[in-house]
């Protein structure tokens, strides 16, 4: 055993688990690649700056969650805790909305980090699948997102999940609200620092889930009470669009996302079977952040996935995902037969069959154990006599049955046999 181990709150994934979270990836980057969605991928860590401005400096993110650090040059560093904002300045950097149509359409993956108490479903490193839409400001975008994480979802099995929706407004109608928010929540008897952020970004108390605080908040102002003319249309289409895709919602008038920068839409997909932690992923607009952070107006949109949290998801509904073993094909040397047989094992891989070889000298009985252990669907078996004849043995794992066929043949035989 190792004198280390993984971090507190962190978490190795090993075969054949692993082989779930690469499913997940591709299950949910799938419907984005169809759309129009090219893949970015930024550094693990940015300026510090760039989240406190994007994400909030009263979140909790930045004011307690961000893992940061402080470089040889003095420059601070923070690993990243989301994707949007760094994606956002990837896309600014490079000037990808002056090369093209927009909205410019990315799709991303990663590892983020957040110093929170570890517990089942949260840690403080984990795996997302994002994707923004940078440059426009049209209803059917902020559908088209929602409508492709909900095919992604049903393409992997999943049932037991709602879509939560609300509106957050805009600079015109925001402040109105924040204003008699503001004066709700002065009458409420809150800690020093829940107190402290109310008067920053009020809509924080809201996300607040200590049952304390939501107990008071019974009576709170309704931010759909004031939405202006036309952050109610733009709601509206939004809903029209979803709805005439077929794809379930539920009106959540409470939604508040916990980063300052989202605008009207903001949704959420919780999971019933998940606990406390029930949300797998969410997103919304964000037509301000590109101002935040430097940049031109960009009204944008976008989501992240949870990847840890949909493979418990997953797990939760008992779902198990065809997930083609990682070895079709596994090779027994005998003798002197290692050089044929390795040289073969190079060609099947060629040929686009997954292959394996046993190594290390085993004998007969090892090395079949190592081809059990693969979940080969065949077992290719030689030694010198059978190469003095020009054969090999071909042996099917599932039913045991056993036949030679000659060495020149068998890329050929196994392809026919596998496809």
């Amino acid at each position: 055993m190792s004198t280390f181990k993984a971090p507190k709150g962190t978490y190795d994934l090993i075969p054949p688990y692993s082989a779930k979270y690469l499913a997940v990836r591709d299950a949910i980057a799938a419907p984005l690649r169809k759309a129009g969605y090219g893949y970015i991928e930024t550094p693990g860590f940015e300026d510090v700056n760039l989240f406190a401005r994007g994400v909030g400096e009263s979140t909790d993110i930045v004011t307690k969650e961000m893992f940061t650090l402080t470089t040889k040059g003095g420059t601070n560093l923070a690993l990243r805790p989301e994707g949007t904002a760094s994606v956002l300045r990837a896309a600014l950097e490079a000037s990808l909305h002056k090369k093209g149509n927009l909205p410019v359409k990315l799709w991303y993956s990663g590892s983020y980090y957040r110093y929170e108490r570890p517990q089942a479903g949260r840690y403080r490193h984990f795996s997302q699948v994002g994707a923004e839409a940078i440059g426009a400001e049209d209803p059917a975008l902020d559908a088209e997102l929602i409508i492709l994480a909900d095919q992604a979802y049903r393409a992997l099995g999943l049932r037991n999940f709602r879509i939560l929706l609300n509106s957050l407004g805009d600079k015109e109608c925001r402040p109105v609200y924040r204003e008699a928010l503001q004066a709700f929540l002065r009458g409420l008897d809150l800690d020093e620092e829940t107190v402290r952020r109310a008067e920053i970004n009020p809509l924080r108390v809201l996300d607040d889930k200590r049952p304390e605080v939501q107990k008071q908040l019974v009576g709170a102002p309704l931010l759909r009470d004031y939405l202006c003319d036309a952050c109610k249309a733009y709601h509206e289409e939004v809903r029209a669009l979803i709805t005439a895709a077929g794809v379930a919602f539920e009106d959540d008038e409470k939604l508040v996302r916990g980063l300052d920068y989202y605008t009207r839409t903001t949704f959420e997909f919780v999971h019933g079977g998940l606990g406390s932690q029930s949300a797998v992923g969410g997103g919304g607009r964000y037509d301000g952040l590109s101002e935040m952070i430097g940049g031109p107006a960009l009204p944008s949109v976008g989501w992240a996935l949870g990847v840890d949290r949909t493979v418990l998801a997953l797990e939760a509904e008992g779902i198990e995902l065809d997930i083609p073993p990682a070895t079709s094909v596994f090779a027994v040397a005998l003798g002197e037969a290692k050089p044929v047989l390795f040289a073969l094992v190079t060609e099947l891989r060629k040929a686009g069959v997954a292959a394996d070889i046993s190594y290390g000298g085993k004998g007969l009985k090892g090395a079949m154990k190592d081809a059990n252990r693969s979940g080969a669907r065949f077992a290719v078996i030689a030694g010198d006599r059978d190469l003095a004849e020009g054969v090999v043995q071909l042996k099917d794992m599932e039913s045991g049955d056993q036949s030679p066929v000659a060495l020149a043949d068998v890329v050929e035989v196994l392809r026919g046999k596998l496809a």
